[in-house]
């Protein structure tokens, strides 16, 4: 099972918008996407945040029970946000259409952020072992 949580997190503040939940069984082939298309992703962002793609972030459970994130190339040759994975005290850069394994038995958090502004979205993720 990946469980994700997502939040929206906007101005210097860092006011928190709405928490939205999603979760799918660790079958292979399942997924679970983040982005601005509502009928594509099982967690949305607000649709006039441009720096988030229709379809930004993919998760898929491969052949053996294990999750990895991709994070997916817009229309854009170059991205108007930066991708983060964060696992505890280790934090790694996503490439523009990288994709990373997510540790069986953990827990961490991926971060969407604007480079233009101070906004960001958070996903959490926890992938039960």
């Amino acid at each position: 099972m990946l469980e994700l949580t997502m939040a929206s997190v906007s101005g210097a503040t860092g006011e928190t918008a709405g928490m939205l939940m999603a979760d799918a069984p660790s079958d292979p082939g399942a997924v679970l996407r983040v982005g601005r298309d509502a009928s594509a992703c099982r967690l949305t962002t607000p649709d006039d945040w441009l720096f988030v793609s229709r379809v930004h972030l993919e998760f898929l459970c491969g052949p053996e029970g294990g999750w990895q994130v991709t994070w997916l190339r817009g229309s854009q040759a170059e991205p108007s946000s930066e991708v983060l994975l964060k696992v505890g005290e280790y934090a790694q850069a996503l490439t523009y259409g990288g994709t990373v394994a997510l540790p069986r038995g953990g827990s961490g958090e991926i971060v969407v952020r604007d480079r233009t502004a101070p906004r960001s979205v958070n996903v959490g993720f926890y992938h039960e072992g």
